[in-house]
């Protein structure tokens, strides 16, 4: 099984939080299409001996391209790699930009535009969509500086969920002035519209984006931990409550509706990574795309490969499989790290997780090295402490 990210690297506004790669220009979006094309193509010897279970549009904000846009890059997955009968595809989209087409009626065009941006959707075989709503209160969602408000938020749910049965929405918590009370709001508005999958993200501070620059300035209070460790254990305990499996770190879902494409990089299956600052795993190399919408496009159209490569050592290879292995339900597998890494490197594990078994943070079961529900939140720190060095 393998999986196709592909990344566009447009926004309509830039989030406050977000350090992901984007541009609130579209004047390269025809060339990035065509370009994005062409690197599918060009890559299609990586993938000549596995099959494509997942397509997935990611971004920036995917739902800025047209109808026809999406359809030609399915096309292009399609004619350079082997894709199963059912594949997942999915595209993040915001609010907004579901709504205002819902409420724009347009002219047929070939029979690929309906009066819906959802039947569009379906009819070019997009299967699952991921909904940035984030929160439904105005307040967050200006300190955030999202593109949509609370009402297109929910309208946009209502309109969704009449054509779609696998949908997932994004909240975050830990914001700053969003209340324990606000956040089971938050989570209890989610529910009522029957979303079966959920992932959800402390607020973070990353370097050099708006929202470091106004906390430094005192403008935005500074986010509190302790507050995000509180939000966290309310939305574990009532999503699982409402049959949410805990799946991973920051994913929830019902029954059928994990995350395939998701589900498929926490478990080191393969993946190619399409367009500017994507990332692909072969299984021992990760590479990276440039993060320059200009320098990939220009590299895309002179027939070069504008990536990076490293080959993954063996104890990297162990410490990212540690990393994910421990934020996920299928746990950290001892008899894998034994096989893949050496006899040595269980030993090491072993004695290394000692000290967090005894603080009743992991435990051990089935030959699985898994996190406690006391230990969930702090996972990756204690991944960290069980990593090898090189």
């Amino acid at each position: 099984m393998s999986g196709i990210y592909i990344h566009i690297p447009f926004c309509k506004q830039a989030c406050h939080y977000c350090d992901f790669h984007f541009s609130t220009s579209l004047k390269k979006r025809d060339e990035l299409v065509i370009a994005l094309a062409k690197e599918l193509e060009m890559r299609k010897d990586e993938f000549k001996n596995t099959t494509v279970e997942t397509i997935y549009f990611g971004g920036g904000t995917p739902s800025l391209l047209s109808i026809e846009e999406l359809q030609f890059l399915i096309q292009q997955v399609y004619a350079n790699y082997k894709v199963s009968e059912a594949p997942e595809i999915t595209i993040e989209a915001n609010p907004d930009d579901l709504i205002l087409a819902e409420q724009s009626p347009r002219e047929e065009s070939r029979g690929l535009i309906s009066n819906s941006i959802f039947s569009d959707y379906k009819k070019i075989g997009i299967n699952r969509l991921s909904i940035g709503i984030q929160s439904f209160f105005e307040d967050d969602l200006k300190l955030m500086n999202r593109a949509h408000n609370s009402q297109e938020a929910k309208s946009c749910l209502e309109e969704a969920t009449r054509y779609f049965d696998n949908i997932s929405i994004d909240l975050i918590y830990g914001i700053p002035g969003l209340s324990n009370a606000q956040w089971q709001q938050n989570i209890d508005m989610a529910l009522s519209y029957g979303i079966p999958h959920i992932s959800s993200y402390a607020l973070t501070v990353e370097p050099k984006t708006a929202l470091e620059s106004f906390i430094k300035k005192g403008i935005i209070e500074n986010v509190d931990d302790d507050l995000a460790h509180d939000q966290f254990h309310m939305l574990v305990e009532t999503l699982e409550a409402h049959d949410f499996v805990h799946y991973e770190l920051s994913n929830f879902g019902k029954d059928r509706f994990f995350s395939r494409n998701n589900s498929a990089y926490w478990q080191g299956k393969p993946y190619l990574g399409i367009g500017p600052s994507a990332h692909s795993f072969s299984g021992n190399e990760r590479s990276w795309n440039i993060r320059n919408n200009s320098k990939y496009i220009k590299a895309i159209e002179a027939g070069a490969f504008p990536k990076e490569t490293e080959t993954l050592s063996t104890a990297d290879s162990y410490n990212e499989y540690v990393m994910t292995g421990l934020r996920t339900v299928w746990g950290v597998s001892l008899q894998k790290v034994a096989s893949n890494y050496g006899s040595e490197y269980k030993k090491y594990l072993l004695e290394q997780s000692q000290t967090f078994i005894n603080q009743q943070l992991l435990y051990i079961e089935d030959e699985k090295l898994l996190v406690t529900k006391k230990g969930k939140f702090l996972s990756d720190g204690i991944a960290s402490s069980l990593f090898k060095l090189n």
